[in-house]
């Protein structure tokens, strides 16, 4: 029986990011189940319990993978754990889970969503002059080739392509356990209020709401997205939460003439109070390996619309739950879909066939946490036989 798991991930605060936040829930989860789960941490706080920093003393805020493997070598000949799961891509864990996809993959879709082809080259041929994303990237391609090593735990079918294309894994030590989120939170119903009456007093009466939430606002096609806009003429208005930088984005939607339709909320504590203020979630994404925000958007209730770069299009039916665009460069399909969920017929039929499907439970962590405990316990099994 699995008691003991100890998870490797190089930051621990949340408010980095998606993949700090989607631990910290996993490791909750996964100790309401009744493991001890520990964090092993190169940089951060202490709780001295749970979160273990192990490259504290080592100047700068970055530690480099072999510095922080080391440690966590060190630390593992003295602490006994039955699964190391890293989320970093080291070969002598159980369990490798590249909770941002390849970095392969990551760095081809960065390139892409550089609107001047120019830049998009340019961007190309020098996405490996960083020395660190170089270092992870030949640690990954080590790790994910040949057919012994971790297994490798997909967040999405996705990924599972990326580990294919990019590096020809070995479909027996690729696992898929798709991405989650912790579901049926409380919002505050003051502040989505205040949030709905600004929206509709900064473009106008009962539109409907599409929400965008990013930091990275190139990458999720936000300008992609204001175009789109541009092109509908329906009752319609966008909120965009993030903490992206805004003079680019609001100089465009003036030149389309559509400032008057877009309000930029900057960034939010609580992203579910935007999700609740709105009526549909929009991520016109050039890359996400499994989006928290369109699963959080669905959990709530709402329909959504993104691309098929987004790994999280495998929680939900095209068409049925939400609208799957096949690149955010298909600015006039965008468009298409903003109109579909102007209709109320359709959000309505959308948004009941999220409940009906029960489409919250599927996304739940909840059901991250069993999945993750079944591949912890096929891991001790094998080591059993070695």
């Amino acid at each position: 029986m699995v008691k003991r798991v100890a998870i490797i991930i190089e930051r621990t605060d949340v408010a980095l990011g998606g993949a700090e936040r989607s631990i910290s829930e996993v490791a909750d989860a996964l100790s309401a189940l009744g493991l001890e789960v520990h964090l092993l941490v190169a940089k951060g706080a202490s709780d001295g319990a749970r979160t273990h920093v192990l490259c504290q003393d080592f100047p700068g805020t970055r530690a480099p993978l072999a510095v922080f493997g080391e440690a966590i070598r060190r630390h593992l000949a003295g602490n006994h754990y039955d699964v190391v799961h890293s989320v970093l891509p080291f070969d002598f864990a159980d369990l490798y889970q590249p909770r941002g996809g390849t970095y392969a993959e990551s760095a081809l879709r960065n390139a892409a969503s550089y609107a001047n082809p120019a830049v998009r080259l340019y961007k190309r041929l020098t996405a490996w002059a960083n020395r660190r994303r170089m270092e992870l990237l030949r640690a990954e391609r080590c790790l994910c080739r040949g057919s012994t090593g971790p297994l490798i735990a997909a967040l999405s079918q996705y990924v599972v392509d990326q580990l294919r294309t990019h590096y020809g894994a070995d479909p027996q030590r690729v696992v898929l356990t798709l991405n989650g989120v912790a579901t049926g939170g409380q919002v505050d119903a003051m502040e989505v209020n205040t949030l709905r009456s600004r929206i509709a007093g900064e473009t106008q009466n009962n539109p409907v709401v599409f929400l965008f939430a990013a930091h990275n606002f190139r990458l999720k096609g936000l300008d992609r997205l204001i175009r789109a806009l541009a092109m509908t003429k329906s009752p319609s208005c966008l909120s965009v939460v993030g903490a992206g930088k805004i003079d680019g984005p609001k100089r465009l939607a003036q030149r389309l003439g559509v400032a008057n339709r877009i309000v930029f909320l900057g960034p939010l504590n609580q992203v579910q109070n935007a999700i609740a203020a709105a009526d549909v979630g929009i991520l016109p994404t050039f890359y996400d390996p499994s989006s928290r925000f369109i699963l959080e958007t669905l959990a709530a209730g709402k329909p959504v619309i993104t691309t098929r770069f987004n790994g999280a299009t495998d929680h939900f039916t095209d068409g049925r739950h939400g609208i799957v665009v096949d690149s955010p460069d298909n600015v006039p399909a965008m468009a298409e879909a903003i109109c579909h969920f102007t209709v109320p017929e359709n959000l309505h039929r959308a948004a009941l066939a999220i409940a009906e499907d029960g489409l919250a439970e599927t996304i739940s962590i909840r059901r991250v946490a069993n999945e993750l405990l079944g591949v912890y316990e096929r891991i001790q099994e094998r080591k059993r036989h070695l």
